[in-house]
């Protein structure tokens, strides 16, 4: 599993002491709030210590530690920063994307095996995952507890319930038997 996950991305700045514009690739200012620190690499390197991070609509205002004037804050522009598992902590049954991606999907009743997660992409109300298939073909499935019955990022495995065609083309064949 990766050390350092994405928190987000530097599109501008914000006023003249430093502050910036960060688009949010985790679950918001409280969450980086208790990380407290950011790192410049997906391999860590020198640590930001966050100073102050508030939102604003759905972006963040971010002040890190050392960047004190704009010109501090406009060489960062465009920079990912990333945050240290073992400084977040989750819920239980939670879990980062990056950890699902690449997680097989099996059937929870029958152990058939759909694929692998390949994007975990959140639209609107619930998360909707990519599926990629042996075959190359993708599907897509809505990460409700409808479908989800468990996730096990540590096995690699993700069992789910789905209605027919969902995960295959089962029903569009039974469709045109009819």
């Amino acid at each position: 599993m990766q050390q350092y996950l994405e928190a987000g991305k530097v599109v501008t700045t914000h006023g003249v002491r430093g502050e910036m514009k960060l688009e949010l690739w985790c679950d918001g200012v409280d969450f980086l709030k208790k990380v407290g620190r950011l790192y410049p690499s997906a391999q860590g390197g020198r640590a930001y210590k966050i100073l102050s991070i508030r939102p604003q609509g759905q972006m963040a205002l971010l002040q890190l530690e050392g960047v004190s004037d704009m010109d501090a804050a406009r060489a960062l522009r465009g920079q990912v920063f990333y945050f240290d598992r073992n400084d977040a902590t989750l819920p239980a049954g939670r879990w980062y994307v990056a950890d699902l991606i690449g997680c097989e999907v099996r059937d929870a009743d029958t152990g058939k095996v759909y694929g692998v997660v390949t994007s975990v992409d959140h639209p609107g109300a619930q998360d909707i995952y990519t599926v990629k298939a042996p075959g190359g073909k993708e599907y897509m499935f809505p990460g409700v507890d409808a479908f989800l019955k468990e996730r096990n990022p540590p096995e690699g495995y993700i069992l789910v319930t789905p209605i027919p065609g969902l995960l295959d083309d089962d029903f569009d064949s039974e469709r045109e038997e009819e």
